[in-house]
């Protein structure tokens, strides 16, 4: 429970335009599910988290830190805590010859075009993707043969107890699906990528083509969080899935989409509970029929 004594120093730190109570958490996430966070506050530079992560691991609240919410499934009971939000008022962008440094709030999509703009080439790969670049290291997200891990020069990360340290590529520990950001209590602060000198018209033309392929394959038109299982070593989880007979599969308000069988979606109506059964009837039904364990990329947040 966060008293009046945690709010009133939350206060001292952060402006009271940016701090909200009981604030519905379907707004802030693409499967636009999820029920009210206790506390949730829109973060503008790192001084704040200094300040506030080691107070909350002190006091022992729970916290959370939320960029596009591309990658998450709240709970319909919400979440008891603080949401810290790492978006548009962290999203600085720089760029020096070949070199992109972007504060963890910028989005992926935008980032893409920017390093379009600028005639750099290697991240076209992810100008499709919803998520921040602070999510996308955490998770080391990738699409069509690429991924953050191949662009990725450093990170600058904040630990539990509000330090700000440096680490390169290797230390990064990156993985499919993964980084040290994933496995240790770290946040993303900001990314320094290296990219490659390239022709502004073909990497548009790569942008565009690779846009006109998510339209063609993916149920873009529903609320979703992407792709919602990891590739299992030596399948493929939509082709899983559709085999076992789940193609169109539904509980309440979600399904697995018939466009692509990877898909988890919400058709307008769902509430998280309806997403997390479909997610676990695919889970038994694959494994029951196939002896494969499907693992969900997507983060549950809360009490089901």
């Amino acid at each position: 429970m966060i008293n009046e004594d945690i709010r009133e120093y939350i206060g001292t730190i952060v402006p009271p335009e940016d701090i909200f109570s009981n604030e519905l958490l379907r707004g802030h996430t693409t499967f636009r599910v999820g029920g009210e966070a206790e506390l949730f506050i829109k973060i503008s530079n790192q001084d704040q988290l200094v300040k506030l992560i080691p107070f909350f691991n002190r006091l022992e609240i729970d916290y959370f830190i939320l960029g596009n919410g591309s990658n998450v499934l709240v709970s319909d009971n919400g979440y008891q805590g603080v949401i810290l939000q790492i978006g548009e008022h962290m999203s600085e962008v720089t760029v020096n010859g070949n070199i992109i440094t972007a504060q963890a709030g910028v989005l992926l999509s935008k980032l893409a075009a920017i390093a379009c703009e600028h005639g750099l080439t290697g991240m076209e790969f992810a100008s499709g993707i919803p998520g921040t670049v602070g999510g996308g290291i955490m998770m080391n997200a990738g699409a069509y043969d690429g991924e953050m891990a191949q662009i990725t020069q450093s990170v600058v990360i904040m630990n539990k107890a509000g330090e700000l340290m440096e680490l390169n590529h290797d230390t990064m520990e990156f993985g499919y699906r993964t980084s040290v950001v994933k496995n240790r209590p770290y946040i993303v602060m900001e990314v320094t990528l290296a990219l490659t000198v390239g022709n502004k018209e073909d990497i548009k033309a790569k942008m565009e083509q690779l846009a006109r392929q998510r339209r063609e394959k993916q149920p873009l038109e529903y609320a979703s969080a992407g792709s919602t299982f990891k590739r299992p070593h030596g399948h493929y989880a939509g082709k899983l899935i559709m085999d076992a007979g789940l193609r169109g599969f539904s509980i309440g308000g979600a399904c697995v989409s018939e466009k692509h069988c990877g898909f988890v979606v919400n058709r307008g109506n769902a509430t998280a509970t309806d997403i997390l059964e479909v997610i676990k009837e695919i889970q038994d039904r694959v494994y029951d029929r196939f002896d494969v364990t499907l693992e969900p990329e997507v983060i549950c947040l809360g009490d089901f």
